[in-house]
């Protein structure tokens, strides 16, 4: 007995978990802070939050080009984590400085919305650097009951009630099929883990083509297309984005996207490269199917909330075209294209958040008459954030996706690169439109509710940085992205 202790003891290497560990240790304090806080006061709980972030990036960076290995290598905190674990923290930390005053002004300041993102980027982490599909399956359990509780945070909305029901159903119908695979990619190999699978399969190539090994892959891809929001697995996407409180909107368009796409990474490209074949056929279609539904259907949006739903839809086929491509700089142009779509992003919702009224109003293109010339700083940053993603020149947007789709040239997927371009030239009829009734309709409100609060005004300067600093000198985030894969 006392022998296994050791040798249990001895596979605990805390070092590989220590950023989501430091995280949830914040998360749990807060929840005490939250306790004892006089009700309606958590301006403190955010200032809190954003310390914790702070530290969990310098813990996370601590690790690069020095990996850690823990749990008899079901966890791996290597460059490709590390890369991810940034993301989920700029997506985490520029959803707390928005939130404070607009939490405020929607009547429900509560503490422990700020504890729930820090639960959610932890489980996110897990995903990322998880490195057997139990370790996965446990950080997307703890990412999605968060966001479940986030997305209906404002108990008194209807809206916000169907967005955190219908989450919640449909991502737990989802999670069955995510389990299904895992339970059939094991009986198929007789393992979980990533490294292990791909051994087997490569020691046995016959097993490629049994049944089971190919719907074990196919249930596996369901659970992930659902958490990036992909067609035909996007429908809870509209909803849920509008209904949710915007600044989880925000952060559920960005963190959790980029942790289904860093699991995703990992498992097909470590554990089921010999189904390369298959599975780069699959989302060869899928991306094409996803891109244009996104981009089309967010034409016809009026509620800007939810056009950027169906833009959200459209930029995870962008990021799919990485996936097919399945080169170095399709790979890494993934990576690069979730951090530049977490700046270019969050920075439109931020904008939204202070632009909108008690109650989630005027966040329809009427009622932004006018509002380009009225709040001349929030218009100019909201038109960046638009052309960034456009795809134009010179932002993030650009640079993310000429990596990813010149990847998708360099494998020969001539055709879906061109496809990929033609639906970005699509979006730029719904993002123009924005802009044209900022800058050329009258105004038809004062937007004198307007506010600028610190948080918000911070993370709209780090979001337009990020934006125009990944769009002027990409080259350096780049070669970051490369070193992250495997």
């Amino acid at each position: 007995m006392e022998n296994l202790v050791q040798i249990a003891m001895q596979n605990v290497n805390f070092a590989a978990i220590m950023p989501s560990l430091v995280l949830t240790c914040f998360g749990m304090a807060l929840l005490l802070v939250s306790v004892f806080s006089p009700r309606g006061k958590t301006t403190h709980v955010a200032w809190i939050s954003l310390i914790g972030l702070v530290v969990t990036g310098f813990v996370s960076l601590g690790a690069w080009n020095n990996p850690e290995f823990c749990f008899a290598g079901s966890v791996a905190l290597d460059n490709f984590a590390t890369f991810f674990n940034i993301i989920f923290l700029f997506a985490a930390g520029l959803t707390i400085l928005m939130s404070d005053d607009y939490l405020k002004r929607e009547g429900y300041p509560i503490g422990e919305y700020y504890p729930l993102i820090l639960f959610t980027t932890a489980g996110a982490m897990w995903m990322a650097s998880g490195t057997d599909l139990m370790t996965i399956f446990l950080g997307l359990e703890v990412l999605s009951v968060s966001l479940y509780v986030l997305a209906g945070m404002f108990r008194g909305q209807l809206r916000s009630n169907e967005a955190g029901l219908k989450y919640f159903l449909l991502g737990a119908f989802s999670t069955g099929f995510l389990l299904y695979g895992v339970a059939l990619l094991y009986g198929a190999t007789g393992t979980t883990k990533v490294v292990e699978i791909a051994q087997f399969f490569s020691a046995n190539t016959a097993v490629l083509g049994n049944p089971m090994a190919i719907a074990g892959m196919a249930f596996l891809s369901i659970g992930f297309l659902f958490k990036i929001g992909a067609a035909p697995f996007h429908m809870w996407t509209p909803d849920v984005y509008e209904g949710a409180p915007t600044p989880i909107t925000a952060f559920m368009s960005a963190g959790p996207k980029a942790a289904a796409f860093a699991a995703f990474v990992r498992v097909f490209f470590i554990g089921l490269e010999g189904m390369e074949a298959e599975w780069t056929s699959m989302l060869w279609i899928l991306a094409v199917l996803t891109m244009v539904v996104g981009n089309v259907i967010a034409i016809k949006q009026d509620n800007i909330k939810r056009m950027l739903a169906y833009s959200s839809i459209a930029h995870a086929g962008y990021a799919l075209v990485g996936m097919v491509a399945a080169n170095e700089i399709g790979v890494a142009g993934i990576l690069f294209y979730m951090l530049a779509y977490t700046f270019m992003n969050l920075g439109a919702f931020a904008v939204l958040t202070l632009a909108g009224k008690q109650g989630e109003e005027n966040l329809t293109l009427e009622g932004f008459a006018g509002f380009g010339f009225k709040k001349p700083f929030l218009g100019v940053a909201m038109t960046i954030f638009l052309f960034s993603l456009m795809g134009l020149p010179p932002t993030a947007g650009f640079a993310g996706k000429f990596y990813i789709f010149a990847g998708a040239v360099k494998a020969g997927y001539i055709w879906l690169a061109v496809l990929g371009v033609l639906n970005s030239a699509v979006s730029l009829y719904y993002y123009l439109r924005i802009m044209v009734y900022m800058y050329f309709r009258d105004p038809v409100e004062d937007y004198g509710w307007v506010k600028m609060p610190v948080g918000a005004v911070i993370s709209i300067v780090v979001a337009l940085i990020g934006v125009l600093y990944l769009g002027i000198l990409p080259s350096g985030v780049m070669e970051m992205a490369k070193l992250s894969i495997f």
